[in-house]
């Protein structure tokens, strides 16, 4: 099959109605017994996922980070002085609960110590009263100073010690806020971010020019190296190198910071405060994600906006849903809330499950997914300015940043749906899947949320460490985006086939994809074979055999599949890793979709499923499998250990969804 490169930018028609307007399956044959036993588990887990649907229709699971969160949390109460003795003692609960026998804290489940983790892990702890000469404290401050101490840490962990004077605002790296003035076509301009990062910096400008200090509790001379020289001074790189030229830059805008107009820079602020008011959602978040709130917190209180003020008060009231309570006590803070990726992945879950279309909870989670949809531009038109609004984003509350990813997956939820108003998801679908194929790059592809963000710039800053800053394409969104098309009848569409050809270009030597947003090759690989087949690659084709071929290869003994978020670093980890309910359910997808129901590896990952499940129908699973930025922010979505292995249970008892348009009378 040869994939088009043809750049048409039409708009998608909607396809003809299917035959009898239905979700069918394809026929399958199984061993009995094997497909008995899928079966069974397959109902207790719909069973399991009905009883936890909330009564609004909605699915969501808790997601779960590092404790980074509840550090920073606690870290912005003490600055506005809005602390209180119940919450601190909670998130500190939580925080020693994560502690490792080292004294450190890591970023994901059985992964390594990470310094800018636990350093305000203790910080954090020392806030709610923890002493240094406590045996947790000790051992976490030890290991610190042997990785080079708080001078070592990451940029942002900085700028958090720099808001209570233990570390100096001079030592940081500076961030103008003269850069909302820059224009859309410059480098460096603040739409040449990723939005996370860019909702994050815009703030973080303001924060930088006030360079506040609240008086500090205690002093912190046990987490450096020597005290007397907490900041000890690195030679610059070569002038001719891309660091030692963006670390020549940081010099000249140091020097700015004292000469910077005094006009111009509050202007600048200014401006950054409109724009980050703008942005507020109804809620009071920002874009629905937990960093860019506390900054932009800080940043409005600086300017003068007191705790009384409406986008204040909602903004801190906004930050208190974030947080979920444990039976224990203990306080965790989530970054992020995902129902709308939950609810369609439940949806498409229970679907392919062999629950009736018209079944209530579907019909209930359709209801409050047309609910959802976003109709108004947001950031992202930008660089789509005249591109019809129609889209999902990830969260309750985020107009402003529908993403592409969810967009193609609430498509391929509703699709599934009977609902009594047919017309009212042709017009969603309609729009989400036009202004889905819109969002598409210029090399074919598709990113979570805008369109051709690849400035190679932003990541080169060195106030940028924290992980990825911009949104370049990826396999997995462009997979999903290509299966939804392929499923509105348009598998032959020049956008289409242009995303179908970045996708075979991208496949790895070993025959796997890499996984942008989730762990890691077994997800990209999991997303890519069921696009590639939904969209009319035969199951003999080359690239589809490659795959198979490497999911087989790196099936654990046990018959499931694992890997360690390490493999974005570390090649040995690539496809390996304790076996896990949700990776495993990504390998099977992957397979059955390739038409390999009767093979040996599929029996053995089915029985691992059904073997693995608990009596109420759930999974458990510890492990993180979810990505936000490759190793540097890494995600346990505790859905994803029922939703997924449901599906993979579902299409290999039913057989391979074929997506139909439900209407009036099917």
């Amino acid at each position: 099959m040869t994939a088009t490169t043809d750049g048409s930018t039409g708009a998608l028609e909607p396809r003809a109605p299917s035959a009898t307007g239905t979700t069918t399956t394809t026929a399958t044959t199984a061993p009995s017994d094997v497909r008995e036993v899928a079966g069974r588990a397959a109902q207790r887990s719909i069973d399991h996922l009905l009883a936890r649907q909330d009564d609004e229709g909605w699915w969501k699971g808790d997601l779960e980070t590092n404790v980074t969160m509840d550090a920073e949390d606690l870290l912005l109460r003490q600055f506005l002085g809005v602390q209180d003795e119940a919450t601190t003692r909670a998130a500190a609960l939580h925080i020693r609960g994560e502690q490792r026998e080292d004294g450190t804290w890591a970023t994901f489940y059985g992964g390594p110590g990470e310094l800018s983790a636990t350093v305000e892990a203790y910080v954090a702890l020392r806030l709610a009263g923890d002493r240094p000469d406590e045996p947790h404290m000790a051992r976490a401050a030890a290991w610190i100073r042997d990785q080079g101490g708080i001078a070592a840490a990451r940029v942002f962990t900085r700028i958090w010690l720099a808001l209570f004077g233990w570390w100096r605002w001079e030592d940081l790296p500076e961030l103008p806020p003269e850069l909302i003035f820059l224009p859309k076509w410059f480098p460096l301009n603040i739409y040449d971010f990723g939005c996370w990062a860019r909702q994050t910096i815009v703030p973080l400008t303001v924060v930088s020019a006030k360079r506040p200090v609240r008086p500090a509790p205690f002093a912190l001379d046990e987490l450096h190296t020597d005290p007397r020289v907490p900041n000890p001074p690195k030679p610059l790189a070569p002038v001719g190198s891309w660091e030692g030229a963006f670390q020549r830059l940081d010099k000249a805008l140091r020097m700015y910071h004292s000469v910077a107009p005094r006009p111009l820079r509050k202007a600048a602020m200014n401006s950054a405060a409109r724009w980050i008011i703008e942005r507020q959602e109804n809620d009071g978040c920002w874009g629905g994600i937990q960093p860019p709130a506390v900054y932009s917190l800080i940043a409005l209180h600086l300017l003068g906006y007191d705790l009384e003020h409406p986008v204040m008060r909602a903004g801190l009231e906004s930050l208190d849903r974030f947080a979920v309570w444990r039976d224990d006590g203990a306080r965790m803070i989530e970054a992020c809330q995902s129902p709308v990726w939950d609810t369609c992945l439940a949806t498409i879950a229970l679907a392919d499950a062999g629950l009736r279309p018209d079944h209530p909870a579907l019909v209930k989670a359709a209801d409050w997914m047309l609910g959802e949809e976003i109709v108004r531009p947001g950031d992202w038109a930008v660089r789509r300015p005249g591109l019809t609004p129609g889209g999902w984003a990830f969260e309750f509350h985020n107009d402003t940043y529908p993403d592409i990813d969810d967009t193609a997956e609430v498509i391929l939820a509703l699709r599934r749906v009977k609902h009594p108003h047919p017309e009212q998801v042709e017009a969603a679908v309609r729009r989400g899947a036009n202004w889905t194929a819109g969002m598409q790059s210029r090399d074919g592809a598709w990113a979570a949320f805008d369109a051709d963000n690849t400035s190679p710039f932003p990541n080169r800053l060195p106030f940028c460490d924290f992980g990825e800053v911009i949104d370049p394409p990826s396999a997995d969104v462009t997979a999903h985006v290509v299966e939804m098309l392929a499923h509105e009848g348009k598998a032959h569409h020049p956008r289409t086939r242009r995303g179908i050809a970045w996708l075979l270009a991208e496949q790895e030597a070993s025959g796997a994809w890499f996984g942008r947003w989730g762990v890691n090759y077994v997800y990209g690989t999991g997303s890519v074979v069921p696009a590639l087949t939904a969209a009319g690659l035969p199951t003999s084709h080359p690239a589809i055999r490659r795959a198979v071929a490497w999911l087989e290869s790196v099936q654990n003994d046990d018959g499931g599949w694992g890997e360690d978020l390490r493999s974005y670093r570390e090649q040995e980890w690539i496809g390996h890793g304790a076996s896990t309910a949700s990776q495993t359910a990504w390998a099977l997808m992957a397979l059955l979709a390739a038409g390999e129901r009767e093979s040996k590896a599929v029996e053995r990952g089915v029985m691992w499923l059904a073997g693995t499940q608990r009596e109420d129908g759930s999974w458990d699973e510890p492990y993180f499998t979810g990505t936000g930025f490759p190793w540097d922010f890494s995600i346990n979505y505790h859905l994803y250990r029922q939703v997924f292995p449901l599906t993979a249970l579902g299409r290999y008892v039913n057989g391979e969804p074929v997506v139909g348009r439900l209407g009036k009378g099917a």
